[in-house]
């Protein structure tokens, strides 16, 4: 049998010492390499591993591999960012024309995790926030971003409307970077306010868990109703707990926390689920008997809004999302004028 050089590639974004049990294995067993000292190397030390720290960096590093490989009948080299992608193509050239002197193996230690590449955004946005970093975003507030969030998300809209999944990933990833930058500044705050984007996923999780009881604590639901019922209930228990009730006396009201700031279409759609979901039978305004004027005459605004907001109740009960066919028709309606006007 040949002698093996194990090239054992693990995850940066890991703990250094999260080895697989086979990886565990072979650094124990066998002489191990790495260009440069790290946690990795620090840490198979430390679990009574021989390593080598510096390995040889020059045209000599893949001899003092071959050498122990051959005495050993494995070495083990810890791949990292010095260099070891030169080491593995000599490597690899010289067995092939040298089948016989022994056998290449990668080996994966650990893997990236979903979510993985979420650190790297986070590092990144903390070097461009960071001093020395980009000035345009040092300069923002919470304030000054706010339109781009809302941007950002308009155009991941688009993308959704349009059905294109590309477009979507990208316009997610503005999005993430809006959330993620946020998350960084408030780190600048005064002591006591200030909370980051590990507070932000913190509270996500608890919030997650917290209001599907059928998934994670064991609640029996019928249907996907009752879930939403659930999820209202526990909500609205939240808000209560909060203090952030705007009814009467404090009672926590099915109005909270609706976004006021959404389109007004589908604002309304909101308030109108809302009430229906509580049951409250509040009579729509009628168009015919609407505000006047201190001279008796009819307020053509509130008219008018009484008379979408009848269409919005229309749609509702037609099954139709009101904001989203004024957006088909608007941009139909666009395409129409641009064609007309060549």
């Amino acid at each position: 049998m040949n002698p093996r050089i194990i090239l054992l590639v693990t995850s940066p974004r890991l703990p250094a010492g999260l080895l697989t049990a086979q990886a565990w294995d072979v650094v124990r067993r066998f002489p191990v390499f790495a260009a440069v000292d790290s946690e990795l190397a620090a840490a198979v030390s430390v679990a009574g591993g021989a390593v080598t720290v510096p390995a040889p960096k020059s045209e000599s590093a893949e001899e003092t591999l071959l050498a122990a490989a051959a005495e050993h009948g494995t070495a083990v080299w810890l791949a990292g960012p010095a260099g070891d992608e030169d080491l593995a193509r000599r490597l690899g050239l010289r067995l092939a024309r040298e089948p016989a002197l022994a056998e290449l193996e990668l080996m994966y230690g650990s893997w990236d995790p979903p979510g993985a590449r979420l650190l790297d955004a986070v590092e990144v946005i903390d070097r461009l926030v960071s001093p020395g970093g980009d000035p345009w975003k040092r300069q923002q507030t919470h304030d000054s971003l706010a339109r781009y969030l809302l941007e950002e998300s308009y155009e991941a809209y688009d993308a959704i409307s349009a059905g294109d999944l590309t477009a979507l990933r990208d316009e997610l990833g503005d999005v993430l970077l809006q959330v993620v930058l946020h998350a960084r500044l408030a780190q600048e705050l005064p002591d006591g306010e200030r909370w980051d984007v590990d507070d932000v996923a913190g509270g996500l999780v608890a919030k997650m868990i917290r209001r599907n009881p059928h998934v994670f604590a064991g609640v029996a639901v019928a249907d996907v109703d009752e879930i939403i019922d659930n999820w209202e209930r526990i909500k609205a228990a939240e808000r209560a707990a909060s203090g952030v009730a705007s009814g009467a006396g404090g009672i926590p009201s099915p109005m909270d926390g609706i976004v006021l700031a959404q389109p007004a279409l589908s604002l309304a759609d909101k308030v109108l689920r809302r009430a229906g979901r509580a049951g409250v039978d509040v009579p729509l305004p009628q168009p015919d008997a609407a505000d006047l004027e201190p001279d008796g005459a009819a307020d053509p605004s509130t008219r008018l809004g009484a008379q979408l907001l009848a269409l919005v109740a229309q749609a509702r009960a037609d099954g139709l999302d009101a904001e989203g066919a004024l957006r088909r028709a608007a941009l139909a309606y666009a395409a129409a004028v641009r064609a007309a006007a060549g």
